[in-house]
């Protein structure tokens, strides 16, 4: 399958994608010996989505690598151990979205970007429609627009979300990247309530601030975790009391937000890798959930891609543990 232009194609997995990867060991099962490829099955309820693409970041002005994190992710998740904290039986690895071309002129690749959100779409309705939950990990922060119009699409209703983030990516409406998303995503009713924790104060526009407040979302600053006038599990709580229980939640974690993270957006000042887990865990404990989004990690080097690679494996089987119990 492949998009207008020829800008991006997915590859749907089959065992043999998985298998060179995954060290199998006398007396161990991995997750990667339990996983399924086929969505529609009812054991099944999570689905792994690969985006490797970084023309959304590049076109907000950022870094490329984000079409690496999905490689640097797979190879390290099939090889954790299958037990009785999780299985594997639960998931299916559904494939890629690959980014076929490099990025371009900055108006081009905005205008791909838009041809990148059908495309994704058309991917996730039907496992939105199937009641799963999607996994999607990889490519830029632009991405949550796809994700947050497949689920209106299939319920005609908007969403809340809740997003751990040093940018609010509520930039103007000036053409797709990974910057706008949920702005568009408001601007178009698919977007109910937004919630952002861990803003950094001067990494975000007096224009953005106004977009927050006049839409009364709930925002938090990292600042006001390093002076302790906050706290990062209340704030949690507030936002999940915050939310409509019979509405749909999507679940955004950038890995911008971690320190040290090679990101498309890198900063050495930033919630640790533990504290990702405990937002993660905290919120994916919860009825509704639509989705899971893991976007904007850019590895280069291989040190780059075991962090990656690694950290959004804790991310993943945490969310999944946490949420497997909720019908």
């Amino acid at each position: 399958m492949k998009s207008k232009f020829d800008s991006f194609e997915f590859v749907k997995f089959e065992y043999d994608h998985i298998s060179s990867f995954v060290s199998k060991r006398d007396g161990e099962t991995k997750i990667g010996e339990k996983i399924d490829f086929e969505f529609n099955k009812p054991s099944v309820k999570y689905v792994i989505l690969g985006i490797s693409e970084d023309i959304g970041p590049q076109a907000n002005l950022g870094l490329k690598g984000s079409e690496n994190s999905f490689k640097a992710f797979i190879s390290r998740f099939v090889n954790v151990q299958s037990n009785r904290f999780l299985s594997g039986e639960e998931i299916c690895i559904l494939g890629e979205v690959k980014q076929l071309s490099p990025f371009i002129e900055k108006d081009e690749a905005r205008n791909r970007i838009e041809i990148l959100d059908d495309f994704i779409q058309k991917i996730l309705i039907p496992i939105v429609a199937s009641g799963k939950i999607p996994i999607v990990i990889g490519g830029g922060h632009n991405n949550a627009y796809p994700l947050i119009n497949s689920c209106f699409s299939v319920s005609h209703k908007s969403i809340d979300v809740i997003n751990l983030d040093p940018h609010a990516d509520c930039r103007q409406l000036e053409g797709r990247h990974s910057g706008n998303p949920f702005s568009y995503a408001k601007a178009n009713n698919f977007l109910n309530n937004y919630t952002v924790l861990g803003l950094h104060q001067q990494y975000n526009s007096e224009g953005i601030y106004q977009y927050l407040d006049e839409n009364k979302f709930f925002y938090s600053f990292f600042e006001d975790y390093l002076d302790r006038t906050r706290n990062f599990r209340e704030d949690i709580k507030q936002a999940s009391k915050n939310r409509e229980k019979e509405i749909k939640l999507g679940i955004e974690l950038d890995l911008d937000s971690i320190s040290m993270i090679p990101t498309s957006a890198f900063t050495p000042s930033g919630f640790s890798v533990e504290e990702a887990r405990i937002f993660v865990r905290e919120v994916g404990n919860q009825k509704n959930i639509a989705y899971l989004h893991l976007p904007e990690g850019a590895p280069q080097t291989d040190l780059d891609f075991k962090i990656v690679g690694k950290t959004l494996t804790y991310l993943v089987t945490d969310f999944i543990k946490v949420n497997k119990t909720h019908s």
